[in-house]
């Protein structure tokens, strides 16, 4: 099952596979693609995933129910030995990392990094961090990426209770509570704490770019 791309400067016979999961809003990063002109659909086979040319692995849900799914399909070997580009969005990203407090959950471990529950100090933090927020780029990690055409003024929409902190591989900052990771990049992988499908004219510029130049 495959996104077909039907309009913008895509490679007409590009294939990009969504990963289906026992995730939820998985649906609505389908409609900003739609949006996009592709025609969405998800799988969860493994030859499928492996001859896309991009993978994206978004979703919101807990994370040990999200790896317990992955394992059992078999899908947690095969998201980790992908070499094409791949973006994870939300839960994505966070179970992309090593070890996650939300269940105490061994993730993927494609960044070398462990996912913390936010700790509120102050009344009027609330968790979850749940509305739009800035971003921090980090310039020098740019290059190409898809994040590349945020600057610092860029408000993204955010939904969530747990985070990555800054680390190595961190290429945008947004501050709740603690400054933590809103953007990763590691080699072919992608990821996002914030939700590009929610976050407007920004977000799908993002997507447009992971679709296009990545």
């Amino acid at each position: 099952m495959y996104l077909r791309v039907l309009f913008y400067n895509f490679a007409p016979e590009m294939k990009i596979a969504i990963v289906k999961y026992n995730a939820g809003n998985i649906y609505s990063v389908v409609h900003a693609l739609k949006r996009l002109g592709v025609d969405p659909v998800l799988t969860d086979d493994e030859q499928e995933l492996r001859s896309a040319d991009k993978v994206l692995f978004p979703g919101q849900g807990e994370a040990s129910q999200a790896m317990g799914y992955l394992r059992q399909h078999g899908l947690d070997k095969v998201i980790r030995s992908l070499t094409q580009p791949v973006l994870g969005i939300c839960i994505g990203q966070q179970l992309m990392c090593r070890h996650s407090e939300e269940g105490d959950t061994d993730c993927l471990d494609i960044f070398p990094v462990d996912v913390k529950k936010f700790c509120p100090t102050r009344h009027e933090d609330k968790v979850p961090h749940m509305g739009w927020n800035l971003l921090e780029v980090k310039k020098e990690r740019m290059l190409n990426e898809p994040f590349s055409l945020c600057t610092d003024q860029t408000y993204v929409y955010f939904v969530h209770s747990f985070y990555v902190p800054v680390c190595d591989f961190t290429t945008a900052v947004t501050n709740y509570i603690q400054p933590f990771s809103a953007a990763l990049h590691r080699d072919n992988f992608y990821a996002t704490q914030f939700h590009p499908e929610k976050s407007g004219a920004v977000g799908e510029e993002i997507l447009r770019k992971f679709l296009e130049n990545t």
